[in-house]
């Protein structure tokens, strides 16, 4: 198993972005719905509507905006500022890589290898 560092934002006590919520934001643009996003993640429309309720409050405007059900069914769509988000926080995780590369490296060699 090879270690990987992730990031969070925290805001208060809630984490405002971390990688499973840019995964869900990027599976809700896929899908065009939060409870199909959430599905293809393996969790309960419940639990992805929790993670975007989350997000939409800890950011100044929202990140997704969802339209309720009814005969032709509901949907929700990233607003641009999910997308900036997005390639904001990929482009952070990639910086943050290739800074702690040497350093990850040298950690790793002290860890378990019969986890």
């Amino acid at each position: 198993m090879t270690p990987r560092l992730t990031f969070r934002l925290i805001l208060g006590d809630d984490i405002a972005l971390g990688p499973g919520k840019v995964q869900l934001l990027e599976a809700i643009r896929e899908t065009g719905s939060i409870a199909a996003a959430g599905r293809a993640m393996g969790m309960s429309y419940k639990r992805a509507w929790h993670l975007v309720d989350t997000m939409n409050r800890c950011f100044a405007h929202p990140l997704v905006e969802a339209s309720k059900g009814g005969a032709h069914g509901g949907g929700a769509q990233l607003t641009p500022l999910a997308d900036e988000v997005i390639v904001l926080y990929r482009h952070l995780e990639a910086r943050a890589r290739k800074a702690t590369e040497a350093d990850m490296a040298k950690l790793a060699r002290h860890l378990r290898t019969d986890s």
